[in-house]
């Protein structure tokens, strides 16, 4: 099932899906310049969109960039709030060690992703019910072969 939401913009050039059922719309630079090697810079897109009520825009980077040149957002994924309204820009950073990388007017440099929010009701309590995982927090499941150990291992999550 696909969801659609009007979305109010104004654009120097709208987003766009490249392939049908893509979660992201392409979002483009509006400005030239070089990332040296871990620089990092914000870029204009030339975008500012009104979200209705009960929506969030996620800018996330693309898979390509990343990939192919280590290009990422240093905030991923920055969060558009339904209330702002200001020029959606993206803080991008050149992770790679030797090489700069040319943005140019006009290239995809980020992805919009649209989607419904919940507004949570925090409730504050003295103590937090059990569960399977607990406290267990970064790395918690193991790495590799002691992802699953077997009761023969004696290997344990840590």
């Amino acid at each position: 099932m696909t969801d659609s939401v009007e979305v109010l913009i104004t654009a120097d050039r709208v987003p766009a899906y490249a392939h049908p059922g893509d979660a992201g719309a392409d979002l483009h630079a509006t400005e030239s310049l070089v990332l040296a090697p871990g620089e990092r810079a914000t870029v204009g897109t030339g975008v500012a969109v009104a979200l209705p009520d009960g929506y969030v825009g996620f800018v996330v980077p693309r898979s390509g960039l990343a990939f192919t040149h280590g290009i990422t957002i240093v905030n991923a994924p920055g969060t558009i709030d339904a209330g702002y309204r200001g020029e959606i820009k993206v803080s991008m950073l050149n992770t790679d060690a030797s090489e700069p990388y040319e943005i140019r007017d006009g290239d995809r440099i980020a992805q919009l992703v649209v989607m419904p929010v919940s507004r949570a009701r925090f409730v504050p309590v003295d103590r937090l019910p059990g569960s399977h995982r607990g406290e267990g927090g970064f790395g918690s499941t193991g790495f590799a072969a002691d992802a699953h150990p077997t009761p023969q291992s004696g290997a344990a999550s840590a």
